[in-house]
């Protein structure tokens, strides 16, 4: 039978308030899930958005989704993202569909984030990748 996890998110005043993640998830948990990093295909393996940062992330939370269903969890189990993107200049995209991503999940969930722009992902179309973490 699963128990609910005990995830406390810390941001100590020391560390400024970060926009939209928490600094410190503190985890008690029966199970720990770890998510392959998901990129823009859909279930036919087809890329979705060539070109297209908006699409091909609001594609990659569709799949975190389904990752996360797969393992009977919801987003308000994620306790920690690592973000790659090509280009740091899509990062105001990135928080929009990190945001309408989130926006429904109560309790509000912030998990912890790493966020680095590479030179290139496995996809030469690929622009963003999210791997993750979850506690149930």
């Amino acid at each position: 039978m699963a128990t609910t996890p005990s995830i406390a998110r810390i941001n100590p005043p020391e560390l400024g308030a970060p926009p939209g993640y928490s600094q410190v998830v503190e985890v008690s948990a029966g199970r720990m899930i770890f998510i392959a990093g998901q990129t823009a295909l859909d279930r036919e393996g087809n890329l979705v958005g060539k070109n297209d940062f908006a699409a091909q992330a609001t594609q990659v939370f569709r799949n975190l989704a389904v990752a996360l269903q797969a393992s009977r969890c919801t987003a308000a189990n994620l306790v920690k993202l690592t973000v790659f993107l090509t280009d740091m200049d899509n990062l105001g995209s990135y928080r929009e569909a990190r945001n309408r991503f989130f926006a429904s999940v109560t309790p509000p969930a912030a998990p912890a984030v790493t966020l680095v722009e590479v030179s290139k992902l496995y996809g030469a179309d690929f622009l963003i990748e999210i791997e993750a973490i979850a506690a149930a």
